[in-house]
């Protein structure tokens, strides 16, 4: 019996404790570089981390990396190795790396059996690692919030654009009605200033207040710094060529926010 002709079974229990999802309502807001830079400033705090490159089908974790790595997730998918052997180091991050299968429509469309058999595989591996960061596709289709919804953080990144916070509600509205919109903090992105994002996140938080009954607190803001750019254009990550960037800082500073005193 087929994957799309199978009776759906209920799926198992998901420990979510290590996995932190990176979602964002719409493309173009730093989303993937976010995850990069937020998985290199937990290691850098000491942290075992795991980046995964769940954007499937549109998978590009590692060209911002500038890596070539022999395995992806979709010779996982396919059966033909596990998980823990698709796993790149990036040596010069000091994290691992499951990279994705970029321009694949077929993996992007997976059958929900398939899905949930790659989440489980996602949740069985955190136990390895302190932190399992979840680079996840732009937008608000099964497939993400089915990744987004067990995790402990799923930190949806937005930007001023008005765009951007519409698709950002949207997200929060479909969380809300699964009932899993309680692990949801905001990243503002790209702000001109801690007091501009700030006034973008409030915009965001009176909508879903006003209409959702809910208030998603603000994980923080990260400041627009022209060096994220020609980090990105290196295929290096931000810390690595710009050490002391205000981009760079701002996300170590939602690290340090975010996972002060827990372990692991």
């Amino acid at each position: 019996m087929s994957d799309e002709t199978a009776t759906p079974q209920k799926p198992k229990p998901i420990d979510g404790r290590r996995l932190i999802a990176v979602a964002s309502g719409k493309g173009g807001v730093g989303k993937t570089w976010f995850a990069i830079t937020l998985s290199h400033a937990l290691a850098h705090a000491g942290k075992k981390v795991l980046l995964f490159d769940g954007d499937l089908g549109l998978a590009n974790v590692d060209i911002q990396l500038g890596l070539m790595p022999k395995h992806d997730v979709g010779e996982v998918i396919d059966g033909k190795i596990t998980i823990k052997n698709a796993v790149h180091h990036y040596s010069e991050g000091g994290f691992d790396v499951l990279a994705g299968r970029s321009g694949s429509g077929s993996i992007a469309t997976l059958p929900p059996p398939r899905i949930l058999r790659l989440r489980q595989s996602v949740a069985e591996v955190a136990q390895n690692y302190d932190k399992v960061v979840m680079d996840l596709g732009a937008g608000v289709d099964r497939l993400v919030q089915l990744f987004a919804g067990p995790a402990e953080h799923c930190l949806l990144v937005v930007n001023e654009e008005p765009t951007s916070l519409t698709d950002a509600y949207a997200f929060i509205k479909l969380a809300n009605k699964a009932h899993a919109a309680g692990n949801i903090r905001i990243v503002v992105n790209a702000a001109e200033s801690q007091a501009r994002g700030k006034k973008t996140y409030e915009t965001l938080a009176k909508a879903c207040q006003s209409f959702l009954h809910t208030e998603p607190p603000l994980a923080g803001v990260i400041r627009r710094d022209n060096r994220v750019r020609e980090a990105i254009r290196a295929q290096t990550p931000l810390m690595i060529r710009s050490p002391a960037s205000e981009a760079g800082t701002d996300v170590e500073n939602i690290v340090s926010t975010l996972f002060a005193g827990t372990e692991g």
